[in-house]
């Protein structure tokens, strides 16, 4: 997941049509926006996924919260997913969160995801941007690394 620059404007517009058409109290706050990977291809190829179902989970490096000094997701929190340009596309919900070594995940863990075939393909591409996310961070991957492992389930989307 990667935070963003995004309209303030956009987004608070589209909270409160959220909050309203799903008869949420007005104090219902969300925890976070942001738009998933770090490139816009997979950005919005991943919202893409959610949008359609496919992908129900996101894997985060446990480091990173801690680095950036950021609260992790809890289950019932509400977040806002935007596309590469920062529109806001949909809400999710956490329903779950589970914490574990990245040598622990299993095809049955990441499969949720929705974006690779294999587990392999899930450990290549999580590789890739854990190392990149790293460089960026100052934290450096290892297979032990603990991942938050977060479930969610979209509860409103355009």
């Amino acid at each position: 997941m990667e935070k963003q620059k995004h309209s303030e404007e956009k987004v608070d517009i589209f909270w409160k049509t959220f909050l309203k058409e799903t008869g949420r109290p007005k104090t219902t706050k969300y925890l976070e926006v942001f738009h998933f990977e770090l490139t816009e291809k997979w950005a919005n190829e991943l919202l893409r996924l959610v949008l359609i179902g496919q992908k129900k989970a996101t894997a985060s490096s446990l480091w990173s919260y801690e680095l950036e000094d950021e609260r992790m997701p809890e289950v019932g929190d509400f977040s806002i997913v935007t596309d590469w340009e920062g529109v806001p596309r949909c809400v999710i919900q956490t329903i779950a969160i589970t914490i574990l070594p990245f040598s622990d995940i299993t095809y049955d863990i990441c499969k949720r995801e929705g974006e690779d075939d294999t587990l392999e393909s899930w450990r290549d591409g999580h590789i890739r941007f854990f190392k990149e996310e790293g460089k960026a961070l100052g934290y450096e991957f290892r297979n032990d690394m603990p991942v938050v492992f977060e479930d969610f389930e979209v509860v409103y989307q355009i």
